[in-house]
């Protein structure tokens, strides 16, 4: 096969199978790309994610051009990226134009419930995977606590948890990219989808 479509196909594969975002993602990343087919180490998986999660845009975009650049060069990246995307944007474009009409109908209120629960687990679970390789030393579990400290008393944006990590990180060499890639996932996951724990709790829309 073409390994341009092959990058396409893996990551269209990878898209259609992924709810909950880049953070969700990690899981079957690991299992596509890591274990199938051996594009990246777990290692550099997580160098990966770090890097797009202090990088703009997507982070689940990113880490797709990343592999697909390492992979296929320039073009490798776009054919990674196309595929990312390509299911989400089949998707919604068919249901942005049902919801409206559906939306107030228990059952699906109720299979959107539903849907946020897994959705939930599926990230805590990306989070938990990065804690066991990133954690790896006293100055990471440091670095961990502060910012869990932090993201739960301070009101400030997880942009600047990210950038503190990867100072501290750099200042220490090598290693750096894990506390980034603990941090941005921390913060990401008190900050953007503790609004999506607190709605199924509280049955109510609740943003940060």
């Amino acid at each position: 096969m073409n390994e341009y479509l092959d990058l396409f196909g893996t990551f269209a594969k990878v898209g259609v199978m992924t709810f909950g975002g880049g953070m969700a993602m990690l899981p079957i990343l690991e299992r596509e790309i890591v274990q199938n087919k051996k594009w990246a180490t777990e290692e550099e998986l997580v160098d990966y994610f770090a890097i797009g999660q202090c990088t703009p845009g997507i982070i689940a975009v990113n880490t797709a051009t990343f592999i697909g650049e390492k992979k296929k060069g320039i073009l490798g990246g776009i054919a990674a990226t196309l595929g990312v995307v390509f299911p989400s944007l089949v998707i919604i474009t068919v249901l942005a134009g049902l919801i409206t009409n559906f939306a107030h109908l228990a059952w699906v209120q109720n299979a959107f419930a539903g849907i946020q629960v897994c959705v939930c687990v599926l990230i805590l679970n990306a989070v938990l995977k990065l804690l066991k390789k990133s954690v790896v030393d006293k100055r990471t579990a440091v670095i961990f606590a502060l910012v869990l400290l932090g993201s739960m008393l301070l009101s400030v944006s997880p942009v600047w948890f990210v950038l503190l990590a990867a100072l501290s990180g750099g200042l220490k060499g090598a290693g750096w990219f894990g506390a980034v890639a603990v941090t941005g996932a921390l913060a990401n996951f008190l900050f953007v989808h503790n609004g999506e724990i607190s709605c199924l709790r509280t049955r109510c829309t609740y943003r940060l």
